[in-house]
């Protein structure tokens, strides 16, 4: 295991290039597998969870080629052979949920295995619902599902739209190849409601066409044709917010390039949340500069932006005043419980947070010491405590920092380049 020594204080200058996002990432290597043709893909995050979806991609016939820097050129038939041996989703969620259905089109039998924490998120009720399609996916045991295929029926599913939005999405990539139409319906309000425009975003763009009947419900014609797409993957907004976040709370300039303002990713709200907080934002020919103005503290409504509330209780812990961040239930069931994870580790620093099953509540402090940080196996935890480490004029160790290679691989490098005192051990 390695660890991460962070001496804070320091003023950080300069300029990074933000990851490629994770969600595009993960959406267009799964549209490529369906479509006939080639697809190009450039920028895409190269991480752990998303080297589990090429796996998939590579596993259900379709050939990849890696040319150039973060280019992925896809190419398949647009029909799913079916695997030759059990698919490894590892950790990553939106690998395993949008597997599940897809599997349903090979014609044969599919195992899939996932591991770690994965395991204990909540699952059955997407088996569940999927029944309702003519899909027939079952946990065998703890970390491993069957799937059995020969393709789907459609008609009318029903599921909840407050676990995960990965469910619906799952269901909207396999379903055009149905038998018959779907009709999909939430029975509660859809939560991260923005990752599901931006299934059906990249969707479009592979010539397949979902029908938003109302907010609680889709429309997906059967026999629909993917064909091929090239596309350029924007930058993660819900990485960037880590480094914007430290240019915030140390007093330092830093500018975040590689961001689009138009994208669909709701963690684009970040740039408020900064603002908000009384951060000093420019943003400069597709560059977004940050530095420190005098930060107070902001209410957070979590139930569009789950990803941003470990980056916003980092922030909230150099406001001045009391933040509320409310309907965080979810984090519950992310790579930790992140709830939990964060009054414990930010509390190891002297932040004063409650939590509520729901919540957390952080008072903001003057005087915040270094500490030895279990980031729980949790890429999000692992960054937010480095945020928080790097505005303290003290040592702070962050234990088994490659957890976050699950989604930002140069997290530690990059802050290092804007002058931050990190060093492995």
């Amino acid at each position: 295991m390695v660890n991460a020594i962070i001496r804070g204080g320091n003023n950080l200058t300069g300029r990074v290039e933000a990851p490629g996002s994770k969600a595009h990432t993960h959406r267009t290597f799964i549209a490529s597998l369906l479509s006939e043709g080639e697809s190009k893909i450039s920028g895409a995050l190269e991480s752990d969870d998303t080297e589990a979806t090429i796996r998939v991609v590579e596993a259900f016939g379709a050939k990849v080629e890696r040319t150039g820097e973060y280019t992925t050129i896809i190419s398949s038939s647009g029909r799913i052979e079916t695997p030759k041996n059990p698919l490894e989703c590892g950790e990553s969620g939106a690998t395993l949920r949008f597997t599940i259905p897809i599997a349903a089109l090979a014609p044969g039998d599919t195992r899939i295995y996932f591991s770690g924490t994965l395991r204990k998120r909540p699952l059955q009720p997407y088996l569940e619902s999927l029944t309702q399609i003519g899909v027939d996916a079952i946990l065998e045991e703890e970390g491993r599902v069957k799937v059995r295929g020969g393709g789907i029926k459609g008609g009318k599913i029903e599921l909840r739209g407050d676990i995960s939005s990965q469910f619906i999405s799952g269901i909207l990539f396999a379903t055009p190849k149905a038998e018959k139409d779907t009709e999909l319906i939430l029975t509660t309000p859809l939560e991260s409601s923005s990752y599901v425009d931006l299934t059906i975003n990249i969707l479009e763009k592979h010539g397949v066409k979902i029908v938003k009947v109302n907010s609680r419900g889709y429309w997906i014609k059967a026999g629909q044709r993917y064909i091929p797409f090239n596309h350029r993957i924007p930058g993660d907004f819900s990485s960037a917010a880590y480094i914007l976040a430290a240019g915030a709370v140390t007093g330092s300039k830093v500018r975040v390039s590689n961001l689009d303002l138009n994208s669909l990713q709701s963690d684009r709200v970040i740039i408020d949340i900064l603002r908000r907080a009384g951060a000093e934002l420019k943003i400069l020919n597709g560059e977004v500069e940050v530095s420190r103005g005098r930060l107070s503290a902001f209410d957070l409504d979590a139930t569009d932006c789950p990803d941003l509330v470990p980056v916003c209780a980092a922030l909230a812990s150099f406001a001045e005043g009391e933040t509320t961040i409310r309907n965080a239930r979810r984090l519950r069931f992310k790579e930790s419980d992140r709830l939990a994870a964060l009054r414990i580790e930010l509390g190891k620093m002297g932040v004063k947070i409650m939590e509520a099953e729901d919540s957390l509540t952080v008072q903001g402090q003057k005087r915040l010491r270094g500490a030895e940080i279990n980031p729980h196996n949790d890429h999000r935890i692992a960054m937010a405590c480095a945020v928080v480490a790097l505005g303290i004029k003290d040592q702070t160790v962050i234990t088994n920092m490659e957890c976050v290679k699950k989604s930002y691989p140069r997290f530690f490098e990059d802050i290092a380049s804007l002058g931050a005192d990190v060093v492995e051990q």
